[in-house]
């Protein structure tokens, strides 16, 4: 059974969640976007740690602490080869369940998710709302029970909630003839 997805407009720094996830590039420093938000709330313990586990490929993932963060652990799920690059949509399929399977590993009952590739990325929210949302549907008997869509932005927060609503009709629509 998938997790339960809530939509959030806030502050991802303030999520209360075992884990946080940081749309990362491949190199682990935090300068910009998300991952700066994250290192200046949390510390630079965070990107320390990232820095020494890299080289991370898009479509892996590695956990550290969480420093002053309110979670266990940052899960660093690249997006990007190097900082500021622009992507395609499927970069944000693959660092989403590299994510998920991160979180799988620590065994975190709750993933906090920003908008994955639509800072610098330059992915359109709709196309990355539709794809996470479609990645996280996807789990069956994990150890995922909740996954919070954070946004920042009240655009954000409605392709979320879009897309969560399209796979809900699509899921309980009758099976053919």
């Amino acid at each position: 059974m998938p997790p339960t997805v809530r939509v959030i407009l806030g502050d991802l720094t303030t999520v209360q969640a075992d884990a946080i996830v940081n749309p990362a590039n491949s190199y682990g420093t935090m300068d910009g976007g998300v991952a700066l938000a994250l290192k200046q709330a949390g510390g630079p313990i965070i990107e320390a740690q990232a820095v020494a586990k890299a080289l991370i490929p898009v479509g892996e993932a590695v956990a550290t602490s969480s420093g002053m963060l309110g979670a266990k652990w940052v899960i660093h799920a690249p997006t990007m080869r190097g900082p500021v690059e622009k992507i395609g949509v499927e970069n944000v399929r693959l660092a989403t369940w590299a994510a998920l399977s991160c979180a799988e590993e620590l065994g975190a009952k709750t993933v906090a998710f920003p908008a994955m590739g639509t800072g610098v990325g330059g992915v359109p929210p709709d196309d990355a709302a539709r794809v996470m949302v479609s990645e996280i549907a996807s789990l069956q008997g994990n150890t995922i029970e909740e996954v919070l869509l954070v946004a920042c932005s009240g655009e954000m927060a409605a392709a979320f909630t879009l897309a969560l609503k399209k796979l809900s009709s699509q899921n309980n629509k009758p099976a053919g003839p």
